[in-house]
């Protein structure tokens, strides 16, 4: 069988599992994680209204001199505290992390205690 089939339905497993049991509200919405070998993303989503509140990549024009290389834990500290200081802008204290089919260590980690630290409750 085809390694890329199996490792792929392994990741998509696992961010089922996940999101079976984090549901973002209009009280709390979802802060999904999005994680590639050379970048990194994330998302506040409203699931009832299905939007996208606000957003934050390391692929903005406007972040990209300011966080460099995207993919390592600084640059995902960085961006935690931007994408928590649009939120708080936008009214949003609470949300509910959607790591995805990304353990929580390393660049995860690094994003979400940036994002608690720069005012965020999970």
């Amino acid at each position: 069988m085809d390694i890329r089939k199996v490792v792929d339905g392994q990741r998509e497993r696992r961010a089922f599992r996940v999101r079976k049991r984090v549901r973002g509200t209009t009280a709390r919405p979802r802060l999904s994680v999005n994680r590639s070998l050379q970048n990194f993303g994330c998302q506040v989503i409203d699931d009832t209204t299905g939007k996208t509140l606000v957003s934050a990549t390391s692929m903005d024009k406007d972040l990209r001199a300011e966080i460099g290389y995207g993919g390592n834990c600084e640059a995902a500290a960085k961006l935690g505290k931007i994408v928590a200081e649009r939120a708080l802008k936008a009214g949003i204290k609470q949300v509910a992390l959607d790591r995805g089919s990304s353990k929580y260590h390393g660049r995860v980690a690094a994003f979400a205690d940036a994002a608690r630290e720069a005012g965020l409750e999970f």
